[in-house]
């Protein structure tokens, strides 16, 4: 669907590339179109904090609960992959979960009850390779598409006087990844023995 929006073109200005492996830069990344390219930068970004804060892990600190309503580390780990996976489907595939992927997404997308007892007893690669696994994959899609793609405003999810876009709904996926860093940052602080500083 077009948004009726001519995109501009930032080669036009000379704007230069970014490396892919770039953490500290944001701006068009190499291989996307550029508005796609400062999404891929600043999604680059947030994933390199998130994994250099609990790489380290152990089980105990990842299944670590604050108290009873709390999520652990690693569910908070497992949601943003489903997050990722949600919108991954929604934007490239046009769909939901289907019956069986919801089996093991649909846990980790929720959190709640059913996640404290589901989501624990894993170790910090088995999280670290899942959402490897999701990103790898949603960057690979994202360089299929162009920003015209991206800007589009899907009918399904907009509101009368409220149109939105695909740039929204990853948008969303990048800031929803950097509230949870926060709150794994929190909780960091007040693992048994100590979990440290941020």
């Amino acid at each position: 669907m077009s948004t009726g929006l001519a995109v501009p073109t930032l080669e036009a200005h000379h704007v230069p590339f970014v490396e892919e492996d770039s953490t500290f830069m944001v701006g068009p990344v190499k291989g996307y179109t550029p508005y796609i390219g400062i999404l891929v930068s600043m999604l680059n970004y947030n994933r390199a904090s998130v994994v250099k804060m609990v790489k380290d892990f152990s089980v105990e600190q990842l299944d670590y609960l604050l108290d009873k309503n709390s999520n652990s580390i690693g569910a908070l780990l497992l949601h943003l992959a489903a997050t990722d996976k949600f919108y991954q489907l929604n934007t490239f595939e046009g769909r939901d979960f289907n019956a069986e992927e919801n089996k093991f997404w649909g846990v980790a997308l929720e959190l709640g009850d059913k996640g404290r007892a589901a989501i624990k007893g894993n170790n910090v690669k088995y999280y670290l390779d899942i959402l490897t696994e999701v990103r790898s994959k949603t960057l690979e899609e994202f360089k299929k598409k162009n920003d015209e793609w991206m800007l589009a405003v899907d009918p399904k999810w907009s509101k009368p006087n409220q149109p939105l876009n695909t740039f929204w709904k990853w948008f969303h996926v990048c800031e929803h990844e950097s509230n949870h860093r926060g709150q794994i940052a929190y909780q960091k602080t007040r693992l048994p023995g100590g979990g440290g500083k941020e």
